[in-house]
């Protein structure tokens, strides 16, 4: 699996690229007027703009992850991307706040 505690991706990486494909399917002059139908109301209209969302959503996962991988490797290279194990086994608040954040023993 992948590190995800605040569930990121789940929410707005996918809830975002579903968003916006369907976008090419569901859009509708009755709301937006000065833009073309979507699939779902017209085929010669709705093909090209499900076209152009999908290749928006490409292009914009391939930059995020270039970027992304990028600040990662310049970060690693200078702060680091981890704690140390010792820090990580007596919790983070205490390493990095001194003081616990929940007591859980007696």
């Amino acid at each position: 699996g992948y590190d995800d505690s605040l569930d990121a991706f789940g929410v707005h990486g996918i809830g975002g690229t579903l968003g916006a494909i369907l976008t090419g399917i569901f859009a509708t002059r009755a709301v937006a007027p000065n833009y073309a139908d979507g699939l779902l109301y017209s085929v010669s209209e709705g093909g090209p703009l499900l076209v152009g969302q999908i290749v928006a959503v490409v292009v914009t996962a391939v930059f995020s992850i270039v970027v992304t991988l990028v600040l990662l490797k310049v970060i690693d290279a200078t702060i680091g991307l981890r704690v140390s194990q010792e820090d990580e086994m007596r919790g983070l608040d205490l390493s990095e706040h001194g003081e616990e954040g929940y007591i859980f023993t007696g």
